[in-house]
């Protein structure tokens, strides 16, 4: 019998991920042999700087595809927010798992979002979470905290920080919930485009495969998560670049909102539109290009300037 090999980062939450589709798919077909393959990317390997100086295209999912099309491993795992909107050439995104609530939770010492004394310090590696609070709440330090989920809460408890800003599925996923001091509201910081979702990466080529990971294909979300990737791709944005996007799918229809902003918050532009969830991608492109038309080109043009990355 085949033995199917998963790709994964080594990280925590990423083998929680990884293992989860391992889970599903011996449920979906007992007695198959599945394994995980843990491989370190270029964002594992850099720690000592922010995510946006050390590039962006395939920062966490590079060295995962060049496996599959090496065949080293049969699919690759991926935190949907990590995989850029182009896939290299051969390579099907297979599945787009149920996705988890994608916005961001405040976990801190001194009370909410709009609680937090003037001057308090929130760590986070994200420019679209630095730009949208600093929007919210000038008055507050943002500095950079890198590494995985339980390195940067233990920096929370033992270093001067008041809060961090995080992800709520990955701090649900290992099982801290309880840290968890408030849900951001989406008015405050809109989530990265495909934050929440697991995504699984195969060769176009695998045909057996490709129909079992069809199982694992959630409808809902995989609309939700096209929307806001189709935005993503018009914008040429990238993961590490101010870009928050929030697709509602409701049926018939999908609302979609999305905003672009500079690295400071003080530019932003913050649109929203509706569409036929018939389609997706074509209601991403819409709001793009609306946003496009409102200046939010110039504003990426400025962001990618100041870190020099190459962010298509």
């Amino acid at each position: 019998m085949r033995e199917f090999r998963i790709g994964t980062r080594e990280s925590r939450l990423a083998m929680w991920q990884a293992q989860w589709v391992a889970g599903r798919l011996r449920e979906i077909c007992p007695g198959i042999s599945v394994s995980l393959v843990g491989i370190k990317t270029k964002g594992d390997n850099i720690l000592d700087s922010a995510l946006a100086k050390i590039g962006d295209k395939g920062l966490f999912t590079r060295e995962l595809e060049t496996a599959l099309i090496n065949k080293e491993v049969d699919m690759a795992v991926h935190s949907m927010k990590d995989l850029p909107t182009v896939l290299p050439c051969g390579i099907a995104l297979a599945a787009i798992c149920r996705r988890e609530y994608p916005g961001d939770v405040l976990v801190s010492k001194r009370g909410g979002i709009s609680e937090l004394p003037r001057g308090s310090v929130i760590g986070t590696s994200s420019l679209r979470r630095i730009a949208q609070i600093k929007r919210f709440r000038p008055d507050l330090q943002m500095v950079n905290v890198r590494g995985n989920l339980i390195t940067r809460l233990r920096k929370l408890d033992t270093e001067s920080m008041d809060a961090l800003i995080l992800a709520y599925a990955g701090i649900v996923r290992l099982g801290f919930k309880e840290r968890i001091t408030e849900l951001v509201p989406f008015e405050v910081s809109l989530p990265a485009v495909g934050q929440g979702s697991v995504g699984v990466e195969a060769r176009e080529d695998d045909q057996e495969l490709l129909q079992m990971l069809k199982t694992l294909d959630h409808g809902p979300s995989r609309i939700a998560v096209t929307t806001e990737r189709s935005l993503m791709r018009r914008l040429e944005g990238g993961c590490q670049i101010p870009v928050g996007a929030l697709a509602i799918y409701d049926g018939d229809e999908i609302m979609l909102e999305a905003m672009v902003a500079d690295l400071d918050g003080k530019m932003m532009i913050r649109s929203s539109m509706s569409g036929p969830s018939a389609d997706p991608e074509g209601l991403g492109i819409r709001l793009a290009e609306a946003m496009l038309a409102e200046g939010a080109g110039e504003i990426l043009k400025k962001v990618r300037q100041e870190f020099d990355v190459d962010v298509r």
